[in-house]
């Protein structure tokens, strides 16, 4: 296996190809891998982070792809994707991860990096299963914690699409809508092609800007590198249909918004906001049951993925989870143990709600909590 270093991801259709080819031989193929995700990504954060691109190649076919990147001090090496993506991995076929991996810490220890964090690794991929004895093997000390419990709702049998069309047919906050339904027009809007996603997306943001603002929280799109970051995805992923910005409407009012992915026989439930104003209706809780039943319909979808975070909803919705990890691989023993001190500290925190209450009191940070929709 022989490794190509970049540090951009360049404007290539035929390497595209070769990367979305190779994301569909994954375990579990997700969006997240694809080239159109990269490519997003550096476009977006051009100004914060910088692309280290290593790709894997056996004669002239390649077989691997590593997207990282590192900060501007070149003190971390991390997932490209990692503050965008639900699920981040190396690309390849199960059976080539081992060497993959391999070759990639040869190739960092080769440039003097120091660290390497891989946040969201899926605890089920080939790479969580051979980083240990690779990370051993080239001298880095691993540290491993769990990160998310993703809930996802399995659509794969005809018992399953009935069991779960039932569950939300019979959610009590449908009524909420169907008293509205009685007055004005209710109906959920898919916008796929990018024109109809950029023309969205200003109130879509706008709306999840205010929503947060008002429980006294920072919307993540109050950035603008997300806000770019958005009409990236939308621009690159809608000529190949793997994108849809759903919207509910009472009558002329937009309610809700959902921003999503359908890829390989899943959709990602990604970004979800609501009109505070229509709050009584539960309108984003019913914009995902709506979205869940057109899926029990579709013949193809095999799952729904929640996406991250632990939130009362999805534990409602969900008939199935998958686990991410958060790993650390460090050349320097004392480095190893801090963040290991940081994980079992929390931890310990994180056990008696009195002390996390007084540490987030003092520190000034907002208590973790669901997030209603």
């Amino acid at each position: 296996m022989r490794l190509v270093l970049q540090r951009e991801i360049p404007d290539d259709d035929r390497l595209a190809r070769q990367w979305n080819e190779l994301v569909q031989q994954m375990e579990c193929p997700e969006v997240f891998y694809t080239y159109e995700w990269a490519l997003a990504v550096s476009r977006a954060y051009r100004d914060s982070i910088n692309p280290l691109l290593m790709l894997a190649y056996e004669r002239d076919s390649l077989v691997g792809v590593a997207a990282l990147a590192t900060d501007r001090a070149q003190q971390g090496t991390f997932f490209l994707a990692g503050t965008t993506a639900d699920y981040c991995d190396f690309v390849s076929s199960p059976k080539s991860r081992r060497e993959l991996v391999n070759c990639v810490l040869a190739e960092l220890r080769m440039l003097g990096m120091p660290m390497l964090v891989l946040a969201n690794l899926p605890a089920d991929s080939a790479t969580a299963l051979v980083v240990g004895k690779a990370a051993n093997f080239r001298g880095y000390n691993l540290f491993s914690q769990p990160a998310f419990q993703c809930a996802q709702v399995s659509l794969r049998t005809n018992e399953q699409k009935e069991s779960v069309r039932h569950a939300v047919q019979h959610k009590r906050e449908r009524r909420y809508l169907k008293s509205l339904a009685t007055r004005v027009p209710v109906v959920v809007e898919h916008s796929g092609s990018w024109d109809q996603i950029a023309s969205a997306l200003p109130s879509f943001s706008k709306t999840h800007v205010a929503r947060f603002s008002a429980m006294g929280r920072n919307s993540n799109l109050d950035s603008p590198q997300r806000v770019a970051f958005l009409l990236e995805l939308g621009k690159l992923l809608s000529p190949r249909g793997w994108i849809a910005l759903s919207e509910l409407r009472a009558g002329k009012h937009s309610m809700a918004w959902q921003y999503a992915f359908q890829f390989a026989r899943h959709r990602s439930f990604y970004q979800t906001t609501f009109d505070s104003s229509f709050r009584e209706y539960s309108p984003g809780f019913n914009l995902i049951l709506r979205l869940i039943e057109e899926a029990c319909d579709s013949s193809e979808t095999d799952f729904v993925d929640l996406g991250l975070g632990g939130e009362d909803y999805k534990k409602r919705l969900a008939n199935g989870t998958r686990e991410t990890l958060n790993v650390t691989l460090a050349r320097s023993t004392v480095t190893y143990m801090r963040v290991a001190a940081r994980y079992h500290a929390a931890a310990a925190i994180k056990t008696s709600p009195r002390l996390e209450r007084y540490l987030r009191r003092v520190l000034g940070r907002p208590s973790s909590g669901s997030v209603q929709v």
